[in-house]
């Protein structure tokens, strides 16, 4: 049978991460012929990038599938290419409800040097928890007495310790304190932010778990989109091909040059141009947009044309975007006992609850919460994964590697007691420093709300103008309303603007159109 007239539609993906990808998958799958990916860089997977740290695959981007389970499509898609552990595929695994915390087996290193017997800590690790999970109320009841997570948590957090721990002495108060101190700032590595005082207290319950314990690919997160590129149409990707603006048709009559100083004119046939930073000209009917938020946060005046209608821009502006980084190491032995999954640091002078430094340039190693153990040391050799958020992580990422290497060396002889301790070698990622990127995830931030991520992922043009329907879409992790910052979500949102393609070209196309679409794993 011929092509069917609804099938030719000229779709342009801007973005070739797994939202890209997904949405490219799903419209080819369906029949559609003309579909063509625009990347910017040289390599596709975008925030999912595998590295190595000599021998070993280190994750440089998305670390974890969160909440493998049957719900997860990553999860899924994982099992089908086989790329995952029998351990991770169990029903046992699939089964755990963590609630997006994974119990790591912990280690407590104090600064005035040696460890903590984890016993004592476990009253401040279950009061935090009890009050995070306070927070997450106020996304469904409404009512929260402050603003940001940073401010309850603040509030709250010592008037319980205080009640709760009052028969202990005081050193050990302190000490407990200085724990939550970090805890706040693993929460910062967990949102993506600066400062939990960033982060909405009525919006942070928006993100959904899923059931399942974390896990990981034996062999590099990049090989779910290696698997998945191989069923793209060869050539269907223009790597390093930047995009300068998308030009649309907001329907508005008479001259359009008020709207932007760079405005193309439209052609008869398609609504749409993308004009590239090389000079092309892409012509289109619809555009799928999965660019990072903090990308589109830092270039949205110029990116489209005529730029974005208010409430949606507002909307961007609100969305928070932040960086989190990792700092991978490289030891002969391992310093840490066999069971331990996660150092934490604690800072005896810090127990203030503040989970920013008071100066980056000088501080900013205090913004390092610690440390996950890369397991088992069959696959990675002793390698320990730093984690650091905010805008001290940001001014890591433009220090010398040997200066960040050398600050964290001392740290660790202070904090383990163990003056000849050396790292072997060092990676770091550089999230805010990516161009295209901007940095690493977004967050609800304060001010935000649901209706901020419904604006999103709005198409272009609104839906009460003349002009020819769904023009810009806009997909990835920002856009989800309920599993931002994760990979599922990004791909669920390629998913979702590639089906509102198909529901637009089924429904607007003739009876004889309508046989059902060819058949998909996506």
């Amino acid at each position: 049978m011929a092509p069917l007239p609804n099938l030719e539609a000229k779709i342009v993906i801007v973005g070739c991460g797994i939202s890209g990808i997904g949405a490219a998958l799903k419209l080819i799958n369906h029949g559609f012929k003309n579909v063509r990916i625009i990347e910017a860089t040289g390599r596709s997977g975008g925030r999912i990038r595998t590295g190595r740290l000599g021998s070993n695959i280190v994750e440089i981007g998305a670390n974890w599938i969160h909440g493998p389970s049957q719900e997860n499509p990553v999860f899924r898609l994982a099992c089908h290419y086989g790329l995952l552990d029998a351990e991770s595929m169990s029903e046992e695994n699939q089964a755990m409800d963590v609630g997006g915390h994974p119990p790591f087996v912990p280690s407590f290193l104090r600064s005035s040097g040696g460890s903590v017997d984890p016993e004592l800590m476990v009253p401040a690790v279950e009061l935090f928890s009890r009050v995070l999970e306070t927070c997450q109320g106020f996304s469904s009841g409404g009512g929260e007495p402050v603003s940001s997570v940073g401010e309850f948590v603040r509030a709250e957090l010592p008037r319980l310790a205080e009640d709760e721990w009052r028969e202990e002495g005081a050193g050990l108060r302190e000490l407990r304190m200085s724990l939550v101190n970090t805890l706040l700032k693993v929460e910062c590595c967990v949102n993506g932010t600066h400062s939990m005082d960033h982060v909405g207290l009525g919006a942070c319950g928006l993100y959904r778990t899923l059931p399942g314990l974390d896990c990981t690919f034996p062999r590099g997160f990049e090989g779910l989109i290696d698997c998945l590129m191989r069923e793209l149409p060869e050539g269907i990707v223009s790597y390093n091909t930047p995009v300068r603006c998308i030009h649309w048709a907001d329907g508005r009559e008479g001259d359009q040059t008020h709207t932007h100083p760079h405005t193309l004119p439209q052609t008869h046939t398609h609504p749409v141009q993308v004009e590239c930073v090389s000079g092309e000209l892409v012509p289109a009917d619809h555009v799928i947009v999965t660019i990072p938020l903090g990308y589109l946060k830092k270039h949205h005046s110029t990116l489209l044309s005529p730029p974005l209608p208010l409430h949606k821009l507002q909307s961007v502006q609100r969305m928070g975007f932040g960086t989190n980084n990792k700092i991978f190491l490289e030891f002969a032995q391992p310093f840490w006992a066999p069971p331990t999954e996660a150092i934490y640091l604690l800072w005896e002078d810090e127990d203030h609850l503040r989970d920013t430094v008071p100066n980056t340039h000088t501080q900013w190693v205090r913004k390092l919460f610690g440390f996950t153990v890369l397991k088992p040391a069959e696959r990675y050799g002793h390698v320990l994964c730093g984690w650091i958020a905010g805008h001290e992580s940001e001014y890591m990422e433009s220090l010398p590697e040997a200066d960040v290497l050398n600050t964290i060396t001392q740290v660790l002889r202070r904090f383990t007691g163990i003056p000849s301790l050396s790292v072997c070698r060092m990676l770091r990622s550089q999230w805010f420093s990516e161009a295209f990127t901007c940095g690493s995830y977004s967050y609800p931030a304060t001010g935000c709300s649901a209706r901020d991520i419904t604006h999103l992922a709005e198409p272009l043009p609104q839906t009460h103008t003349h002009a020819k329907p769904l023009q810009v879409l806009f997909a990835g992790e920002a856009t989800h309303d309920s599993f931002f910052s994760t990979v599922h979500g990004a791909l669920l949102s390629g998913w979702r603007e590639a089906e509102r393609i198909i529901t637009h070209h089924s429904s607007s196309s003739s009876p004889s159109s309508s046989s059902p679409p060819l058949s998909s794993k996506l």
